[in-house]
């Protein structure tokens, strides 16, 4: 972070790969739509660039760059709500397309090639919009409970009450059958990772 701030920006896309899993996973989980998720990264790796002089070390760059990345991805859900809201005030038919899951899996499901991974996805999506994001940090992300309390803005008795009810709402056979796999749901890797770093670098060059 050093030599990015004194100038070498070629140098962040190093940044972009250690953390684009991460930031993929948990701004998924808040949205619900792969596309929109992929936006949201990239902005929030545009916005922490512009920023980096704010970041102080007081906390780690990860959870100061995860923070950021939640923020963003909050604010297009906002957004989201509210769209939906006026639309049902017009009295027009809502586009509920989006925050719907098919119940075919998708080609990128398919080729994960293992059952347990889509049921565990499919289960996380399900629960409730505040236990999503803990699950994701706590349960995939590895990340502490500290950590996670820092980036959602929450206690850590808050965190561990949602971590602990969330496990409640997925069905203990599920958690246990595809818990081995957790570290591998909602993958962000290949061209699909290529195509942010490529995306962010072109808009930070002069």
């Amino acid at each position: 972070m050093r030599r990015v701030r004194a100038g070498e920006t070629s140098l962040y896309e190093v940044i972009m790969r250690r953390y684009n899993q991460r930031l993929y996973r948990i701004t998924r989980t808040i949205l619900r739509d792969s596309h929109e998720a992929e936006d949201v990264i990239q902005e929030a790796y545009v916005r922490a660039y512009s920023h980096l002089d704010q970041f102080e070390g007081n906390a780690k760059f990860a959870t100061w760059l995860t923070k950021i990345a939640v923020y963003e991805a909050l604010g297009r859900l906002r957004k989201r709500k509210r769209q939906l809201g006026l639309a049902e005030q017009s009295g027009e038919e809502p586009d509920t397309t989006m925050p719907l899951k098919s119940s075919e899996p998708n080609p990128e499901e398919r080729a994960l090639g293992q059952e347990a991974r889509a049921l565990l996805e499919a289960a996380v999506d399900a629960l409730p919009e505040h236990y999503r994001a803990v699950f994701v940090l706590r349960q995939i992300e590895y990340l502490s409970t500290a950590e996670t309390a820092e980036c959602l803005d929450l206690t850590e008795e808050t965190v561990k009450v949602r971590l602990h009810r969330s496990r409640e709402m997925l069905r203990n056979e599920l958690y246990e059958r595809a818990g081995a796999e957790s570290s591998s749901a909602f993958q962000f890797l290949g061209p699909r990772c290529d195509a942010v770093v490529a995306g962010v670098m072109s808009r930070l060059r002069p």
